[in-house]
């Protein structure tokens, strides 16, 4: 097989210093202290601290040495060569975007429910188990996977990733990608805003504050564009000042007259996320998302380093065990199944997450400057959301058990009364009294905390205690807690917005291999059309899931996770397949060990939940348990009535064909790549790519988050061109 002919930038490499190997190996051996306390300390109190030092650690030692290696070797990345922002430039989608607000914008739109809820879940299994996979998936399998799939696009014009599978893989692979990509990203966008309508309902504070970031995000857009060209430090301010005054404004709010106007129903709420999603779909992308996704990122990482500091301050215990006994007997009442594979499937984003990769082959390929910049935006921002998933997993274990399983094992199981909980969690072999539950719930100025499944209310609840052992005490923690609930609506909503836009592209990518004109991102009723069929399409389960507990997205929402991961699989399938199809077999390990592993993971979780006979796992079998109860007259929960019995079977049944179908869909794609990588390795020469053409960049832009004195220079040389952002000689 022919090697790979594309050229690399020559690079001036230069020996490190002592002063850098000296920093270099404090930072490694602080790591693995850190490491060596949570690996080895049993039967003992441990600090969260660890966690921090062990995870912000190895992020460190990732991005400087394995993120950099991706670059150089494996991508060869090319500043010479003019990227997609630069050559297509529209003003709508593709736009040459300063690296601190592309940044911003990508970690907004790949930050979504997964880092939060998936964690906190998965702390049933213990601390050990999802710390290990937070840090270690996310450096070799998540941050890869993004980096990777985002070069790829932008070196094929910023293409999708089911146009990508079609292109690199064949009609009949590329056909099963499509629409598995397509139907799958349909569900995470619903599951997605079902979350955001759930924290906003009847929450004044969080309506006003989240409306408010959407004139300020246009402001941001305009300012940055039209009044104050490139100045992104002084936007950033001014956005950040706003969005401050906005957050404070809606306790304001929540405490006025305003109230009402601001308390909206999850009916309402859902006809408001679909406008908002159809104007963020077709707007410039200068104008709306990518200011409100970098405006919003300054509220996310905020958060989540004051949370950080909170650890470092107040030194929480860590509460749970290193590896419970679920993890191997699966009987946890949060979710059934074992550690393999479930933690994996239920820890999705921070980790490894297929969702990401429709945003890196999505909105962020058609704004980068730069080639090199892929590390910062790609690897870069997954180890950040890695790190919000490593402070959701802390938040989950320093509560004491008892109020974990209180609030996140289901009604059936706990009852509806503080006395039924407290009785439930005992034979968990947990202990918590009634007075303390209730305590918990008055502390933050809820009714009852029982049964408060979904991992979202936990997070709030741990984010409050740590918060509030540092600021305030308990005169503050329901300040907190509310906060936290609003944070996590905020979180959330940015990654709806992209989405929404990323379905967009694909939907005319797809309907372009049949009707040219619609596949152009310029048409007008194209962009109008496609948009539309997106927002209908989550809008109509997410709103029959807001009116029908057992209806619309309720009925896909356990879904999720598998769908999901085996998202991940078909984009490392596209990148592996890309690496030999360019003559870069001996790299394809790095995309080629994670698919093997995501593949084990994803369709041992499939084959379980298709064919197991324990009804808590398996979908069929729930459904027959169900069937036979109707047949008996007996109700289950969560059914109340004989209807929502069989709405339990018709979900049971539609989620096991689902779950059946996603995985063949996720095999063909497997099956056909495995075939064009072995054509590619037999070949004398390399088989036919969709790679773009060279062209020379005139475009002068850092490569970094922070320009260097040299590239300091060259910008006031340059007259400082566009995507220099605020620099000075």
């Amino acid at each position: 097989m022919t090697a790979d002919t594309t050229s690399s930038p020559p690079t001036g490499r230069s020996r490190p210093t002592m002063r850098t190997v000296i920093t270099w190996m404090a930072v490694a051996v602080v790591g693995a202290v850190a490491w060596g306390m949570i690996a080895l300390s049993r039967g003992e109190d441990i600090s969260a601290i660890w966690l921090v030092i062990a995870a912000l650690g190895s992020y460190a030692i990732a991005y400087r040495f394995y993120a950099k290696f991706l670059a150089r070797k494996v991508l060869r990345v090319d500043d010479r060569r003019a990227t997609p922002a630069e050559r297509l430039d529209d003003g709508v989608d593709f736009q040459p975007t300063d690296r601190r607000v592309v940044l911003g914008h990508h970690f907004a739109a790949i930050a979504g429910a997964g880092p939060l809820v998936g964690p906190v879940l998965a702390a049933q299994m213990g601390y050990l188990p999802g710390t290990m996979w937070i840090i270690f998936g996310v450096i070799f399998a998540g941050a890869v996977q993004d980096m990777v799939i985002l070069f790829f696009s932008m070196r094929r014009n910023g293409k999708s990733l089911g146009q990508m599978a079609r292109d690199e893989i064949g009609a009949f692979g590329g056909a099963a990608a499509l629409i598995a990509v397509f139907s799958i990203m349909i569900i995470l966008l619903a599951v997605l805003a079902l979350v955001v309508v759930n924290a906003l309902a009847h929450s004044p504070w969080g309506t006003f504050s989240i409306a408010m970031t959407i004139p300020i995000a246009l402001f941001m857009g305009f300012y940055m564009r039209v009044i104050r060209p490139g100045r992104v430090v002084e936007t950033s301010v001014i956005g950040v000042a706003l969005l401050l005054l906005a957050i404070v404004g809606g306790g304001w709010i929540q405490d006025s007259g305003l109230a009402g106007a601001f308390t909206l129903s999850p009916e309402t709420l859902v006809i408001c996320l679909v406008a908002y999603g159809f104007l963020a779909s077709v707007l410039p992308v200068w104008m709306l998302l990518a200011p409100r996704d970098y405006l919003s990122t300054f509220m996310k990482i905020g958060t989540i380093s004051l949370l950080a500091v909170g650890v470092l301050i107040a030194a929480p215990v860590l509460k749970a065990d290193a590896v419970t006994s679920f993890a191997s007997t699966g009987a946890g009442p949060v979710f059934a199944g074992k550690l393999f594979p479930f933690v994996f499937i239920t820890i999705a984003c921070g980790a490894l997450s297929g969702f990401h990769a429709l945003i890196s082959s999505g909105t962020t390929p058609k704004l980068i400057q730069k080639e090199s910049q892929v590390r910062l935006v790609g690897y870069g921002a997954m180890l950040m959301e890695s790190f919000v998933a490593i402070m959701a997993l802390i938040a989950a274990c320093i509560l004491e058990p008892g109020l974990f399983y209180a609030m996140n094992a289901p009604a059936g199981f706990l009852g509806a009364t503080a006395e039924s909980a407290s009785t439930a969690v005992a034979t968990l072999g947990f202990t918590i009294t009634p007075q303390d539950l209730t305590a918990a719930a008055a502390a933050v100025q809820e009714e009852t905390l029982v049964a408060r499944t979904g991992g979202a209310p936990t997070l709030a609840v741990g984010m409050s205690e740590i918060f509030s052992s540092v600021v305030g005490g308990e005169s503050l923690k329901a300040f907190w807690y509310h906060f936290a609930i609003m944070f996590e609506a905020l979180f959330i909503l940015t990654t709806v917005d992209a989405g929404t836009r990323v379905g967009r592209f694909m939907l005319q990518d797809t309907l372009g291999n049949i009707w040219k004109p619609i596949g152009r991102v310029s048409w007008k009723p194209g962009i109008w059309a496609t948009s539309a069929v997106v927002v209908l399409a989550w809008g109509y389960f997410l709103y029959t899931g807001v009116t029908n507990p057992l209806g619309g997205i309720n009925q896909l929402f356990p879904l999720f996770g598998i769908a999901n991961q085996l998202l991940a699989a078909v984009a490392l399938t596209v990148a592996t397949t890309i690496l030999i199809k360019s003559g870069r077999l001996k790299w394809a390990w790095v995309t080629g060990v994670p698919l093997a592993w995501d593949a084990a993971v994803t369709l041992t979780a499939s084959y379980q939940k298709v064919f197991s006979d324990d009804p808590r796992i398996g979908f069929f079998a729930q459904r027959e348990r169900y069937a036979d109860a109707l047949d008996q007259g007996k109700l289950l929960a969560p059914a109340k009535n004989v209807d929502q019995m069989h709405a339990v079977v018709t979900n049971s049944t539609v989620d096991g064909v689902l779950a059946a179908f996603f995985a063949l869909l996720v095999i063909a794609v497997l099956a056909n790549a495995a075939l064009v990588c072995w054509r590619a390795v037999r070949a004398r020469e390399p088989l036919p790519s969709t790679e773009t053409e060279f062209v020379e960049s005139t475009l002068t832009a850092p490569a970094g988050l922070f320009p260097t004195a040299e590239e300091r220079r060259e910008l006031a040389a340059a007259g400082a061109k566009p995507g220099g952002g605020d620099v000075a000689p």
